[in-house]
Parts: C-alpha cells; sequence; structure tokens
C-alpha cells in the first residue's frame, strides 16, 4: 500500500509540474446559515443550511444548462460552473492547490485515486434520498462500495464515430484505426481522444489485451500501433470530437458514446454513427463527488440530490445522450435514447466492455508511454 502511495503522489507531483503553479478554484464563501433567499421548491432541502453559491465542476457538455438554472430558481443558490477534459485534469487541478469546488465528477478509476489521497469527503445519505433511485448494480461499484464518497452521475462507452460516406461499411473493429493499411485512406481525417487511459487501453484492445494492462511488453507493442497510425491523425481532442465529425474535418474518430450522439442527432447528415468495437471497449461510470476541501458541502448534497431527481436525471441524459444510472428517470428519457444501442448496449456487448482500473505503480509506464506518443513528430 504504501509503495502503491507514493507511486500515486509521484504521478501527481508530474501532473502538478506540467500544470506550471498553482491553480487557483473558484472563490465562493464558506456555507453560510439562514440562506435569505425564498426557496418554494421541495427539493431544495433546508433552506436555512444552504449557502449562497455552489461551486459546480465537471466534464465539457455533459448537464442541460437548463438544470442549473432551475436549481438556481428553485433553490436561491448561484451555481459557479467550470469544466475540465480528462480525469487527470481534474486530479492535477485539485492537486495544484483549487479548494473552491464543492461537487465534482470523476469517474470509476479517478475516485479509487482520490480515495487513496484522501481527497473525498464521505456523504450523508441523510441529505441525499434520492440515492434509492439509482439501479442496484451502481450502488456496489468496486470503486466505492455502497456509495460512501460517490453518486453515480452518467455512464456510458467509448468507441467509434464515423462517417458512412467515407468509410463505405458500419467501421465496427478498433482496426479501422489502429490498422495502418486502413487507417492511411483516412490520412489527416481521423481524430483520437486526448486521453492516455482511452488511446492506450483501445490499442491495447486491438491487439488483444486488457485495457488495464501493466505489461511492459503488451504497453510498448501498444505505443507502437499508435505511432504506427499517428502520421494519419489530426488531433488529439476531447472536447469536440463530435463537432469535428459533423464539420468534416474528420470522417472517423475514437470518443465517448455521448459526446457523439450529441452532435450526430442534432445534424442532418444521415451518413454519421457511432459504434462499439465488436472486439469491445471502455464502460465507463462518472460519479458526483465531494472535495474533502469543499467550502459548501451540504449545498452540495442538495444538488446532489436534486440531479438524482428522476425528471432531472432524464433531462441530462436526454440532453448529453448518455445512459443514466438513475432507474426511476427512465419512465422520462426519450424513446430514441432508450432503443439506441449506442447509448444502451445489450448485454452481449457489455460482457466484452472493461471498466478502466486503477493501475497501481503501473500508472508512471503508462505516463511515460503516453509522453513518449504525444512527442514523437
Amino acid at each position: 500500500m504504501r509503495k502503491l502511495l507514493l507511486s500515486i503522489l509521484s504521478i501527481v507531483a508530474l501532473l502538478v509540474s506540467a500544470c506550471g503553479g498553482a491553480a487557483v478554484g473558484p472563490t465562493t464563501g464558506a456555507e453560510p446559515a439562514n440562506n435569505t433567499s425564498t426557496v418554494t421548491s421541495e427539493r431544495c432541502g433546508d433552506p436555512s443550511k444552504l449557502s449562497k453559491s455552489v461551486s459546480f465542476y465537471n466534464w465539457t457538455d455533459y448537464i442541460d444548462p437548463d438544470v442549473l438554472t432551475m436549481f438556481e430558481e428553485e433553490c436561491g443558490v448561484k451555481v459557479v460552473y467550470d469544466t475540465f477534459s480528462s480525469n487527470e485534469d481534474l486530479l492535477a487541478k485539485l492537486q495544484a492547490g483549487a479548494t473552491g469546488y464543492d461537487l465534482i465528477v470523476p469517474s470509476d478509476y479517478m475516485v479509487s485515486i482520490m480515495r487513496q489521497l484522501n481527497m473525498l469527503k464521505e456523504l450523508d445519505h441523510n441529505n441525499i434520498p434520492n440515492l434509492a433511485n439509482i439501479y442496484p448494480r451502481f450502488a456496489e461499484v468496486p470503486y466505492d462500495p455502497g456509495n460512501v464518497y460517490t453518486a453515480p452521475y452518467q455512464w456510458g462507452t467509448t468507441g467509434i464515430g464515423y462517417n458512412l460516406e467515407a468509410t463505405g461499411e458500419v467501421p465496427d473493429s478498433w482496426s479501422w484505426l489502429f490498422d495502418p493499411e486502413k487507417a492511411v485512406q483516412f490520412d489527416g481525417k481521423i481524430s483520437l481522444l486526448n486521453d492516455q487511459r482511452e488511446v492506450i487501453g483501445a490499442a491495447l484492445k486491438y491487439l488483444g489485451h486488457s485495457m488495464n494492462s501493466v505489461d511492459p511488453d503488451e504497453l510498448e507493442e501498444a505505443k507502437q500501433t499508435i505511432l504506427a497510425i499517428k502520421p494519419y491523425v489530426a488531433t488529439f481532442d476531447s472536447d469536440s470530437f463530435g463537432d469535428i465529425l459533423v464539420s468534416g474535418e474528420v470522417v472517423i474518430g475514437h470518443g465517448w458514446s455521448g459526446g457523439y450522439f450529441q452532435d450526430i442527432y442534432a445534424s442532418d447528415n444521415e451518413n454519421l454513427g457511432y459504434v462499439i468495437p465488436k472486439e469491445g471497449g471502455v464502460i465507463w461510470t462518472d460519479n458526483l463527488a465531494i472535495p474533502l476541501t469543499a467550502p459548501n458541502p451540504y449545498t452540495a448534497e442538495v444538488l446532489m440530490n436534486y440531479i438524482l431527481d428522476p425528471e432531472i436525471g432524464a433531462m441530462i441524459s436526454n440532453f448529453n445522450y448518455y445512459a443514466s444510472p438513475n432507474q426511476a428517470a427512465e419512465k422520462f428519457i426519450d424513446e430514441d435514447v432508450l432503443n439506441d444501442p449506442g447509448i444502451y448496449p445489450s448485454e452481449e456487448t457489455l460482457a466484452k466492455m472493461e471498466f478502466l482500473e486503477e493501475l497501481g505503480e503501473g500508472t508512471l509506464l503508462w505516463d511515460r508511454i503516453w509522453t513518449e506518443i504525444k512527442a514523437e513528430q
């Protein structure tokens, strides 16, 4: 355990130095007693305990803005909203000294790291009765059994977005991205996520290995596979990969299900699609959590409970096209979303998927390989 902790702390040091200085979090005041705002909604907890504002640090394009507006109007609490692009960015920001965030959204493996670093506050379930709305399988997850530190926010998969006009057929294998003979036909029109766990993991899956491998030979093989197709890659992008597929800047790419569906559903181009490769891929859960340094933990729990309301949960899935862990929300979710196998995969497909796990000391090897991949010209 001590070796593992030292490894994690080393990783954090590298991340912090890469940030170029200490980060500054949002400037929200500590939770005051007796919020004088008029609160009419029953979804707002105890008005006397609410702070005047709450700071929410979330992934890009991941919540319906109307949800935040509704919370502000119903509860009289201003939401200070900020976004990040990867779990590593989130960790680096908090470790660099950002202490003003009340609610954050780490993925499964990052929850494990943050727990080991004592970065998360235990939840008071009395303030989050809507935890009863989640599917049972999300209540006993390996990274946080019993939802002691987290509540599930959304879940989804990572796969391939494509333009059928360019590919000619549905690219249902990772070979469309990682086989140089296939990739060359899309020279300068491929995008990959700017995320080491996802990109290296996808290459490992293509090669028949676990996406959580820490075997040096397998990781070297994955590195060489990525470097072989890197000349054909237009960009590593975790924020606008759906936008650039719709615009035609790329014709095939690697990205998160909902990120593609948001833009595909908004487009009139019927040639655009998303597919989970036949080899399988990443299945993940993003989670609501409260940093140990949060100045307004009670208000954060009220916002968390608000998000877990069935109708609010459905609003979020209908906006971002990710699957909801909220069982009670299902009756409010659009039929097109519920019936899309790219959003709610079959059990057969799910059996081929892997959760990204905390890598322990292997993280240093992954970091080195990712640095070498990104540095290669």
